[in-house]
This record gives structure tokens, sequence and C-alpha cells, in this order.
């Protein structure tokens, strides 16, 4: 038999997806994976925990299945975009990786705007001088890291590590490219200008490789690591909200997906480039098409960290009820009013992405009374994510992509509560899809087309839709108004004194 094999550095786990060519899923294993944020704002993981993931996932698979390495035909990694990964000289990861929701380099990113003209930056580079930029995050580095800056001879993401691991090779995906801020994309080509802007050598960034292209084979270390077999190809590999958008069939323009992972990400299909600053642009993994996107700095990641945190004294409740304390605070918040009786969240826990770009914004709770329980704070808190994807849906139909079919994917659709709260803020349908793994189908895909087993129509086998959530108009009605509050409450809290943002 053919296989294929999809590896997901998530934010929260490491997900690897075992694909029998044409349409047989073999296995699907997970490995959590830790996000730090020693300090204000910031975001962090190990790489070598992603390694050590990757090892023991793919020898359980292996194992597990019984199929031997040999038939595996191919090889495809994605990851969150666009984490930043060092390595020296010698190969050794030089600090803990600085991951895409890290918001700490505010004050550089207002270093960058000062020295060129933004309009300008856009037009050449595809998006907007913010935090996402790797160039901003390595000007970080230069000044409170210096030693380490020094040292830096390799800059690439997640699943170019990875690849890096698995191969030998160094490269870089197209998507980190593009979002690093270092692609011409009137050229399609790194660009040595951009390069030198983020005050590193040129040889510091490897070449660029397209999704689907192979970039390199398992070498005989990847393959004792791994249980892999060496000469295995490995492609370019994929942005982890690209590949979940590919598995999702999001290929029309109308077609709009909300990820829901461990942030949460909302994205379009089309053919034409239309930078703006309040999103990301990327290329969509079928060559020809882009992929506007928005990126929320948290999602999944904000509901552990609350769960963690304040819901332990819900645990008992919810082993007798037999539930996981996720669904125990879904069932709470079903029982809650539409609104949260007046609860207001900010989920800029880590400062805030799209579309505001602002890496100083705060979480925040409004108008916490005695009368609220956990369910009223659980149910805020997932209205607040809703509110925030009704806000990237408002900014595409502004840049002219008007959302006609609103499709939710990855582990927080399996939240009917939240899914339900997401259709009464947009005041539309939601598609809740069925046989959606995430992003490491999308993976695996792109390396099956990659080394020719398979076109890229054919993944739509995999994926349908599960149910269509229609809108409780009620509902929608006060979340208009509510919606409104949680617009009004970040310009007024990020306003200059006596002074309120437009």
């Amino acid at each position: 038999m053919t296989c294929v094999l999809g590896l997901d550095i998530g934010t929260t786990s490491t997900i690897g997806f075992l694909l029998r060519l044409p349409g047989e899923v073999l296995g699907v294993v997970s490995r959590p994976v830790t996000l730090s944020s020693p300090h204000a704002g910031w975001a962090e993981e190990d790489p070598a925990q992603w390694w050590a993931n990757v090892g023991a996932i793919t020898h359980e698979l292996i194992d597990s299945i019984g199929i031997d390495p040999t038939e595996i035909a191919a090889i495809g990694v994605t990851g969150m975009l666009p984490a930043v990964v060092l390595l020296d000289a010698d190969g050794r990861v030089l600090r803990p990786s600085i991951q895409q929701s890290d918001g700490r380099c505010g004050a550089e990113v207002a270093e960058l705007r000062a020295e060129k003209d933004e309009a300008a930056f856009i037009k050449k580079a595809g998006n907007g001088i913010n935090q996402q930029l790797v160039t901003a995050k390595l000007r970080w580095i230069a000044r409170h890291e210096p030693d380490i800056f020094a040292r830096i001879a390799t800059v690439f993401g997640s699943y170019d590590y990875v690849n890096w691991r698995l191969t030998g090779e160094r490269a870089v995906e197209q998507n980190w490219a593009l979002e690093a801020g270092f692609v011409d994309v009137s050229r399609h080509e790194i660009d040595d200008e951009l390069v030198a802007w983020a005050r590193i050598p040129r040889s510091a960034v490897p070449r660029k490789t397209a999704s689907h292209e192979i970039m390199g084979h398992v070498s005989p270390e990847g393959a004792a690591a791994t249980g892999l077999a060496a000469g295995t190809p490995v492609i370019g590999g994929a942005a982890d909200m690209i590949a979940s958008a590919l598995g999702a069939g999001v290929t029309r323009t109308g077609d709009i997906l909300l990820k829901f992972g461990g942030a949460v990400d909302i994205l379009v299909a089309t053919d034409q480039v239309k930078p703006d600053p309040r999103l990301y642009l990327d290329y969509h993994l079928i060559p020809g098409l882009y992929m506007p996107n928005g990126c929320m700095a948290t999602g999944g990641s904000g509901l552990n960290w609350f769960v963690r945190n304040f819901a332990g004294g819900e645990a008992d409740a919810a082993a007798r009820a037999g539930l996981s304390l996720h669904q125990h605070l879904d069932r709470l918040a079903a029982t809650r009013p539409a609104g949260a009786d007046g609860l207001t969240i900010l989920p800029y826990f880590l400062g805030e992405k799209t579309p505001i770009h602002d890496p100083a914004a705060r979480g925040v709770i409004d108008g916490l009374t005695l009368s609220h329980d956990i369910g009223h704070l659980w149910r805020a808190l997932l209205e607040s994510y809703a509110y925030a994807g009704a806000h990237h849906v408002e900014v595409l139909r502004d840049m002219g992509h008007a959302a006609t079919r609103v499709m939710v994917s990855d582990g927080g659709s399996n939240s009917r509560v939240w899914m339900q709260i997401v259709a009464d803020v947009l005041g539309q349908p939601v598609h809740r899809l069925k046989g959606h793994p995430g992003s490491s189908l999308g993976a695996a895909w792109t390396a099956a087309v990659g080394v020719g087993l398979a076109d890229w129509a054919g993944i739509s086998r995999f994926v349908s839709e599960d149910e269509v959530i229609e809108p409780n108009l009620a509902n929608t009605k006060t979340y208009r108004a509510g919606y409104a509050r949680y617009r009004d409450l970040y310009r007024r809290l990020s306003a200059p004194a006596g002074k309120a943002k437009a």
C-alpha cells in the first residue's frame, strides 16, 4: 500500500496523521506541547519538544498500525506561522522559539514604522508592519539578547525546523518567508533588502521552497530518531491555517473558514493580491491562488488558560457528569443568557494580532458583579472570540470579500455551544465540517501532490458538512449591541487619556 504522513507542529499539540491513498485514514496520534509565557505578552516553546513529539508519534503510528516505513511515500509538515527558530553555526538552537502569538516587540514595530513608509512596504512585501514580522522579533533579540543575536546562523520556522531535523536540509517554506516580511510579492522571491532590514546576513535565511516542492529526503539521522525510512521525500510544508483551509475546501470566492485551534484563524481564497495592513496575505496551497487571512493571538489557548487557573472547583461536578471540564463549562454557559448578563471580555491575553495589531492590548473582564458565576464567565469568553471573528468578517467585507458561506473547523468547532454563539453573533448560518482532522490532513495531501500521487481536488473526499447551525435571530439582536460594546471597550481603554480612538 502507498501512504503519506502529515505532521502538524501546533501551538498546543503535535499531531501525526497517516493516510493510505487514495482515501483511508490509518491513524491519528497527538502529543501535548507546552506554551510558555514567562513575561506579559511573551509566547515561547521548546523546539526540542516538537522533535521529541515527532519521534514518539511516528514510532507509535508505524508500530500500532504495523506498516513497513518504506510504504510511506512522502511526508508533509505543517505548523504555526511564523514562529522564529534560531540556530548557530553548529546547528544548535540558540533560544526557545518566539511564537507567532508573541507580543513583546511593540517598541521594535514602532521603530520599523518610523524607518520606512508603510504603504511602500505593504506594496512590496504584501503585509503590513506589525508584530508578526520576523524582522521585528529579530530587532528585539538584537536589543535585549545581543550575545544570541551575534551567533545567529539560521532563521526559520517551526515546520522548517522539523524538516531540517528530518532531512538535514535547511529551507524556508514560501508562506513563512512571506509573513516573515522577506518576500517581494511581485517577484515571489526573497528580497535582499527586506532581509537586510532585519540586520542579519542574507545567508541566515535559507532557500525558499514551494509548499508542494520536495525540499529533501529523510536522512539516516532522521530515520534513526523517527523510525521512518531513510530517503523518504519530505515536501516544503505548509502554514497550519492554510493547510486546514485546503482540507476544508476553501477555494471559492465567498467561502470563509474560521479555524478554532490554539489560536483562531479566519481565511478566504482569492486570485487577487489585495494587501491590507489589518490582515495578512499568504499563498494558497493551490498555485495561482492567495489567501488573505487573520489570526488572533489566542483561541483554544485562552480557553485552556482559563480552565487551568479558574475551573478547578468544577472538577468534581464535571467528573460526576462524565464530562471534561471544557464540556462541563459549555453546559453551564448554555444555561446563561446571550450577552452573559452584561459581562464583556476582551480576549487579548497575549496582546492581539489581527485586525488591531496591538501588542500592548490586554485581556479585560468588564461588567463583573457578584451576580455572575463561572458559567457567565465561560459564556462571555466564548462570546469574546465570536466578537473577534465578527470583527474580522467586517474587515474582509470592507476588502471586498463578502461572506456567503461560513465554515468552521478544528477542535473548537466540536463545541456546539460555542458554534451556536458564533452563528448568533454573525447572524448567518455556520457550516460545521465532518471528517476534518485539522491541518495535518492538508499537510499529508500536499505531500501526496508533491510526489505526484494525487491532485488538489482529491482532498474533497475527506471532509463533508456535518451540520448547519442556524442563528437564533433573537440572540443576534442581543449580540449586535454586545458587539458594539466589545468594539467600544477596546477603543476606550486603548485611547490616550481624554481621547477616544476611532
